[in-house]
């Protein structure tokens, strides 16, 4: 793949990413923008921190079935190429987020080969491939793309990073979205955020309360709103 229009960095267990991602794919697909999509692990990014103390409860083997993910995702990228990883995202993360049962999903089960496999075959990949979920050798590439991510961000954000016009163009963590916009209104948000990233003294515009994502992975059905909650460092746990 030639230099694409938008680096996109994700953890596939993510639901800020996976609602962010589909927002750029509903752009790319109106604007004919090609995109690349990054890895950036959670479980690798927060391996220095205390999960117990950090995050609530279940936290960590959430984030540790998305590195297992990502290492399938990176042997994928390895025998079909760059594209590919972003139909097996599309697949991986609908299931985890979007499908009727994805509320009772647990972190075990997606992590799992009985989980994989099927999506493999629905992205069109061999269900071999899901032997990568326990093979380590994949985390040096993985931590290496994630420091890529965070080196044109600083250190202080999570998931998505999206890099603009790469490789001169400027990166920022989000936008963090919870519904997801209708097509004109995803272009027209798309202009706004672009139009941001473009003014070189802009850094930051943030708030803490976040409605519930519109996913059904967290009981907010499409085309409902779900209710808001304050987040802080990348959980819902209240602040002490």
């Amino acid at each position: 793949m030639t230099d694409a229009d938008i680096r996109f960095y994700f953890d596939p267990v993510c639901p800020f990413a996976w609602m962010t991602s589909k927002w750029v794919r509903m752009v790319a697909a109106q604007r004919d923008y090609t995109v690349d999509w990054r890895f950036i692990s959670l479980r690798l990014i927060n391996s220095g921190i205390d999960y117990d103390s950090h995050f609530p409860v279940g936290y960590e083997e959430g984030h540790a079935s998305g590195l297992r993910l990502l290492r399938v995702a990176a042997r994928v990228r390895a025998e079909y190429g760059r594209t590919a990883v972003g139909s097996f995202y599309e697949a991986v993360s609908s299931e985890i987020f979007d499908a009727p049962g994805a509320a009772e999903l647990a972190p075990a089960i997606r992590g799992g080969r009985a989980f994989v496999e099927p999506l493999l075959a629905r992205a069109g990949l061999l269900a071999r491939l899901a032997e990568a979920l326990d093979d380590t050798r994949w985390d040096d590439e993985i931590r290496a793309e994630g420091d890529e991510g965070l080196s044109l961000t600083g250190r202080d954000v999570g998931t998505p990073i999206i890099h603009f016009s790469p490789p001169e163009g400027t990166a920022f963590f989000g936008p963090v979205i919870s519904r997801l916009p209708d097509s004109e209104d995803a272009v027209r948000l798309w202009d706004y955020v672009t139009g941001l990233a473009g003014f070189p003294g802009f850094a930051e515009l943030k708030r803490s309360l976040r409605e519930r994502p519109q996913l059904r992975s967290f009981g907010v059905e499409p085309g409902a709103g779900g209710a808001e909650e304050d987040w802080h460092a990348g959980s819902r746990k209240p602040a002490s």
